[in-house]
Parts: C-alpha cells; structure tokens; sequence
C-alpha cells in the first residue's frame, strides 16, 4: 500500500488540512500504516500534482494560508482502482522470530529478557486498542458505513496484538530457566494485559 492510498482513505471520511492529516495519522492511521509528517507533506504535493486531491487556500490572520484538501473525482477513482486491485498477504518478516529461532546458540537471558519486552510492548498497544474500542464503539452491533470499516480495522489491530502477546508469552513458557536464564519481570499479566 502506497501512502498516497492511506491519505485518500483519510480524506474520503473527511476533508483536512496537512497538519489534521499528520494528527489523523497520530490517533489511527499511523497504528497500520507509518509515515512521517515530511512524507505526509511530500505525498499530498504528488497527489496535488497528479489531481487526486482539490486544495483550497484558506486565509489566516498573520499566518500563512491553511491548505485544506478534499479528494477530486480522480482521486476516488483511484481508490476505487486501489481497493479493487488484488493485495498479496503480508508475510511475517519478525526480527524476533529469527532471534527465537537462534537460542540454542544465544544468551539466554539477553533473549528472555528481549521476548519479555516485545510481550509487553504488544501488550501496551492492546490496551490502547481496546481502550479506542471501549470509547469509540461501546455499541458494535449498531454500526455501520465508515465507522463499521473503522471499527473492523481496530478489530484486526486487536486481533493480532492479542496473538503476538500471548505468542511471546508462550515462547517465554517454553524457554528454559534458572541459572542461565533470568526469571520473567513480572509486568505482564498472563490474562494479556499489563498489571497496574
């Protein structure tokens, strides 16, 4: 998926100037997609340049005019194209997988230690995701349009934290302890969330 394609989802569900954009990106977008705030600006001046978006200035007391972008007929026929065109399954490419796979040559404990982190990191981040859930779709059965789409991205992000916490927490069930490995830090609860 090419940015480009992320900003015209962004802006299908609602016009916005260069710096909602990097904020949108901020609160949901950047959870599945990265950019960075240069490369959302960069983009959105090629997406101008090929009329996949409609820019109009808007005036500020003593401040440079807003930009603020709306996708053109030629943009949602790009995304009508992008949807359409088949996307191959993303394939695991896990740093930690590799690692895992080494122990038998490793530092035990420097990989524990290194699982254990990761555990808690996907842990952290589920918690986030259900907290939006929590506050953004208390009633799932009601939704639909955009916000159904939004909710069943948030879904999938939910999805695949809880698989990776509870996969790390496997892995670190299954690693040896005692004196050539270091016992767990304790900051994950075996329920998939973080203890308070």
């Amino acid at each position: 998926m090419a940015l480009e394609h992320a900003l015209l989802v962004s802006l299908s569900e609602q016009d916005a100037s260069g710096y909602d954009l990097t904020r949108r990106f901020d609160k949901s977008i950047g959870f599945f997609h990265s950019a960075t705030h240069q490369q959302i600006y960069r983009v959105l001046k090629r997406m101008d340049e090929a009329g996949w978006v409609e820019v109009e200035a808007i005036a500020q007391d003593g401040r440079p005019d807003k930009k603020m972008y709306r996708v053109s007929d030629a943009g949602r026929a790009e995304l009508t194209r992008w949807i359409a065109e088949p996307s191959e399954p993303n394939h695991l490419r896990n740093e930690l997988a590799i690692k895992i796979r080494a122990a038998a040559h490793a530092d035990l404990p420097a990989l524990r230690r290194e699982v254990a982190r990761h555990r808690d990191g996907h842990a952290a981040r589920l918690d986030v995701y259900r907290l939006i859930e929590k506050r953004d779709f208390p009633n799932p059965a009601a939704l639909s349009g955009s916000s159904l789409h939004q909710y069943l991205v948030l879904r999938g992000g939910i999805r695949v934290e809880e698989g990776f916490t509870d996969w790390c927490q496997e892995v670190l069930d299954a690693l040896p302890t005692g004196e050539y490995a270091i016992e767990d830090t304790g900051e994950y609860a075996t329920e998939g969330h973080l203890q308070s």
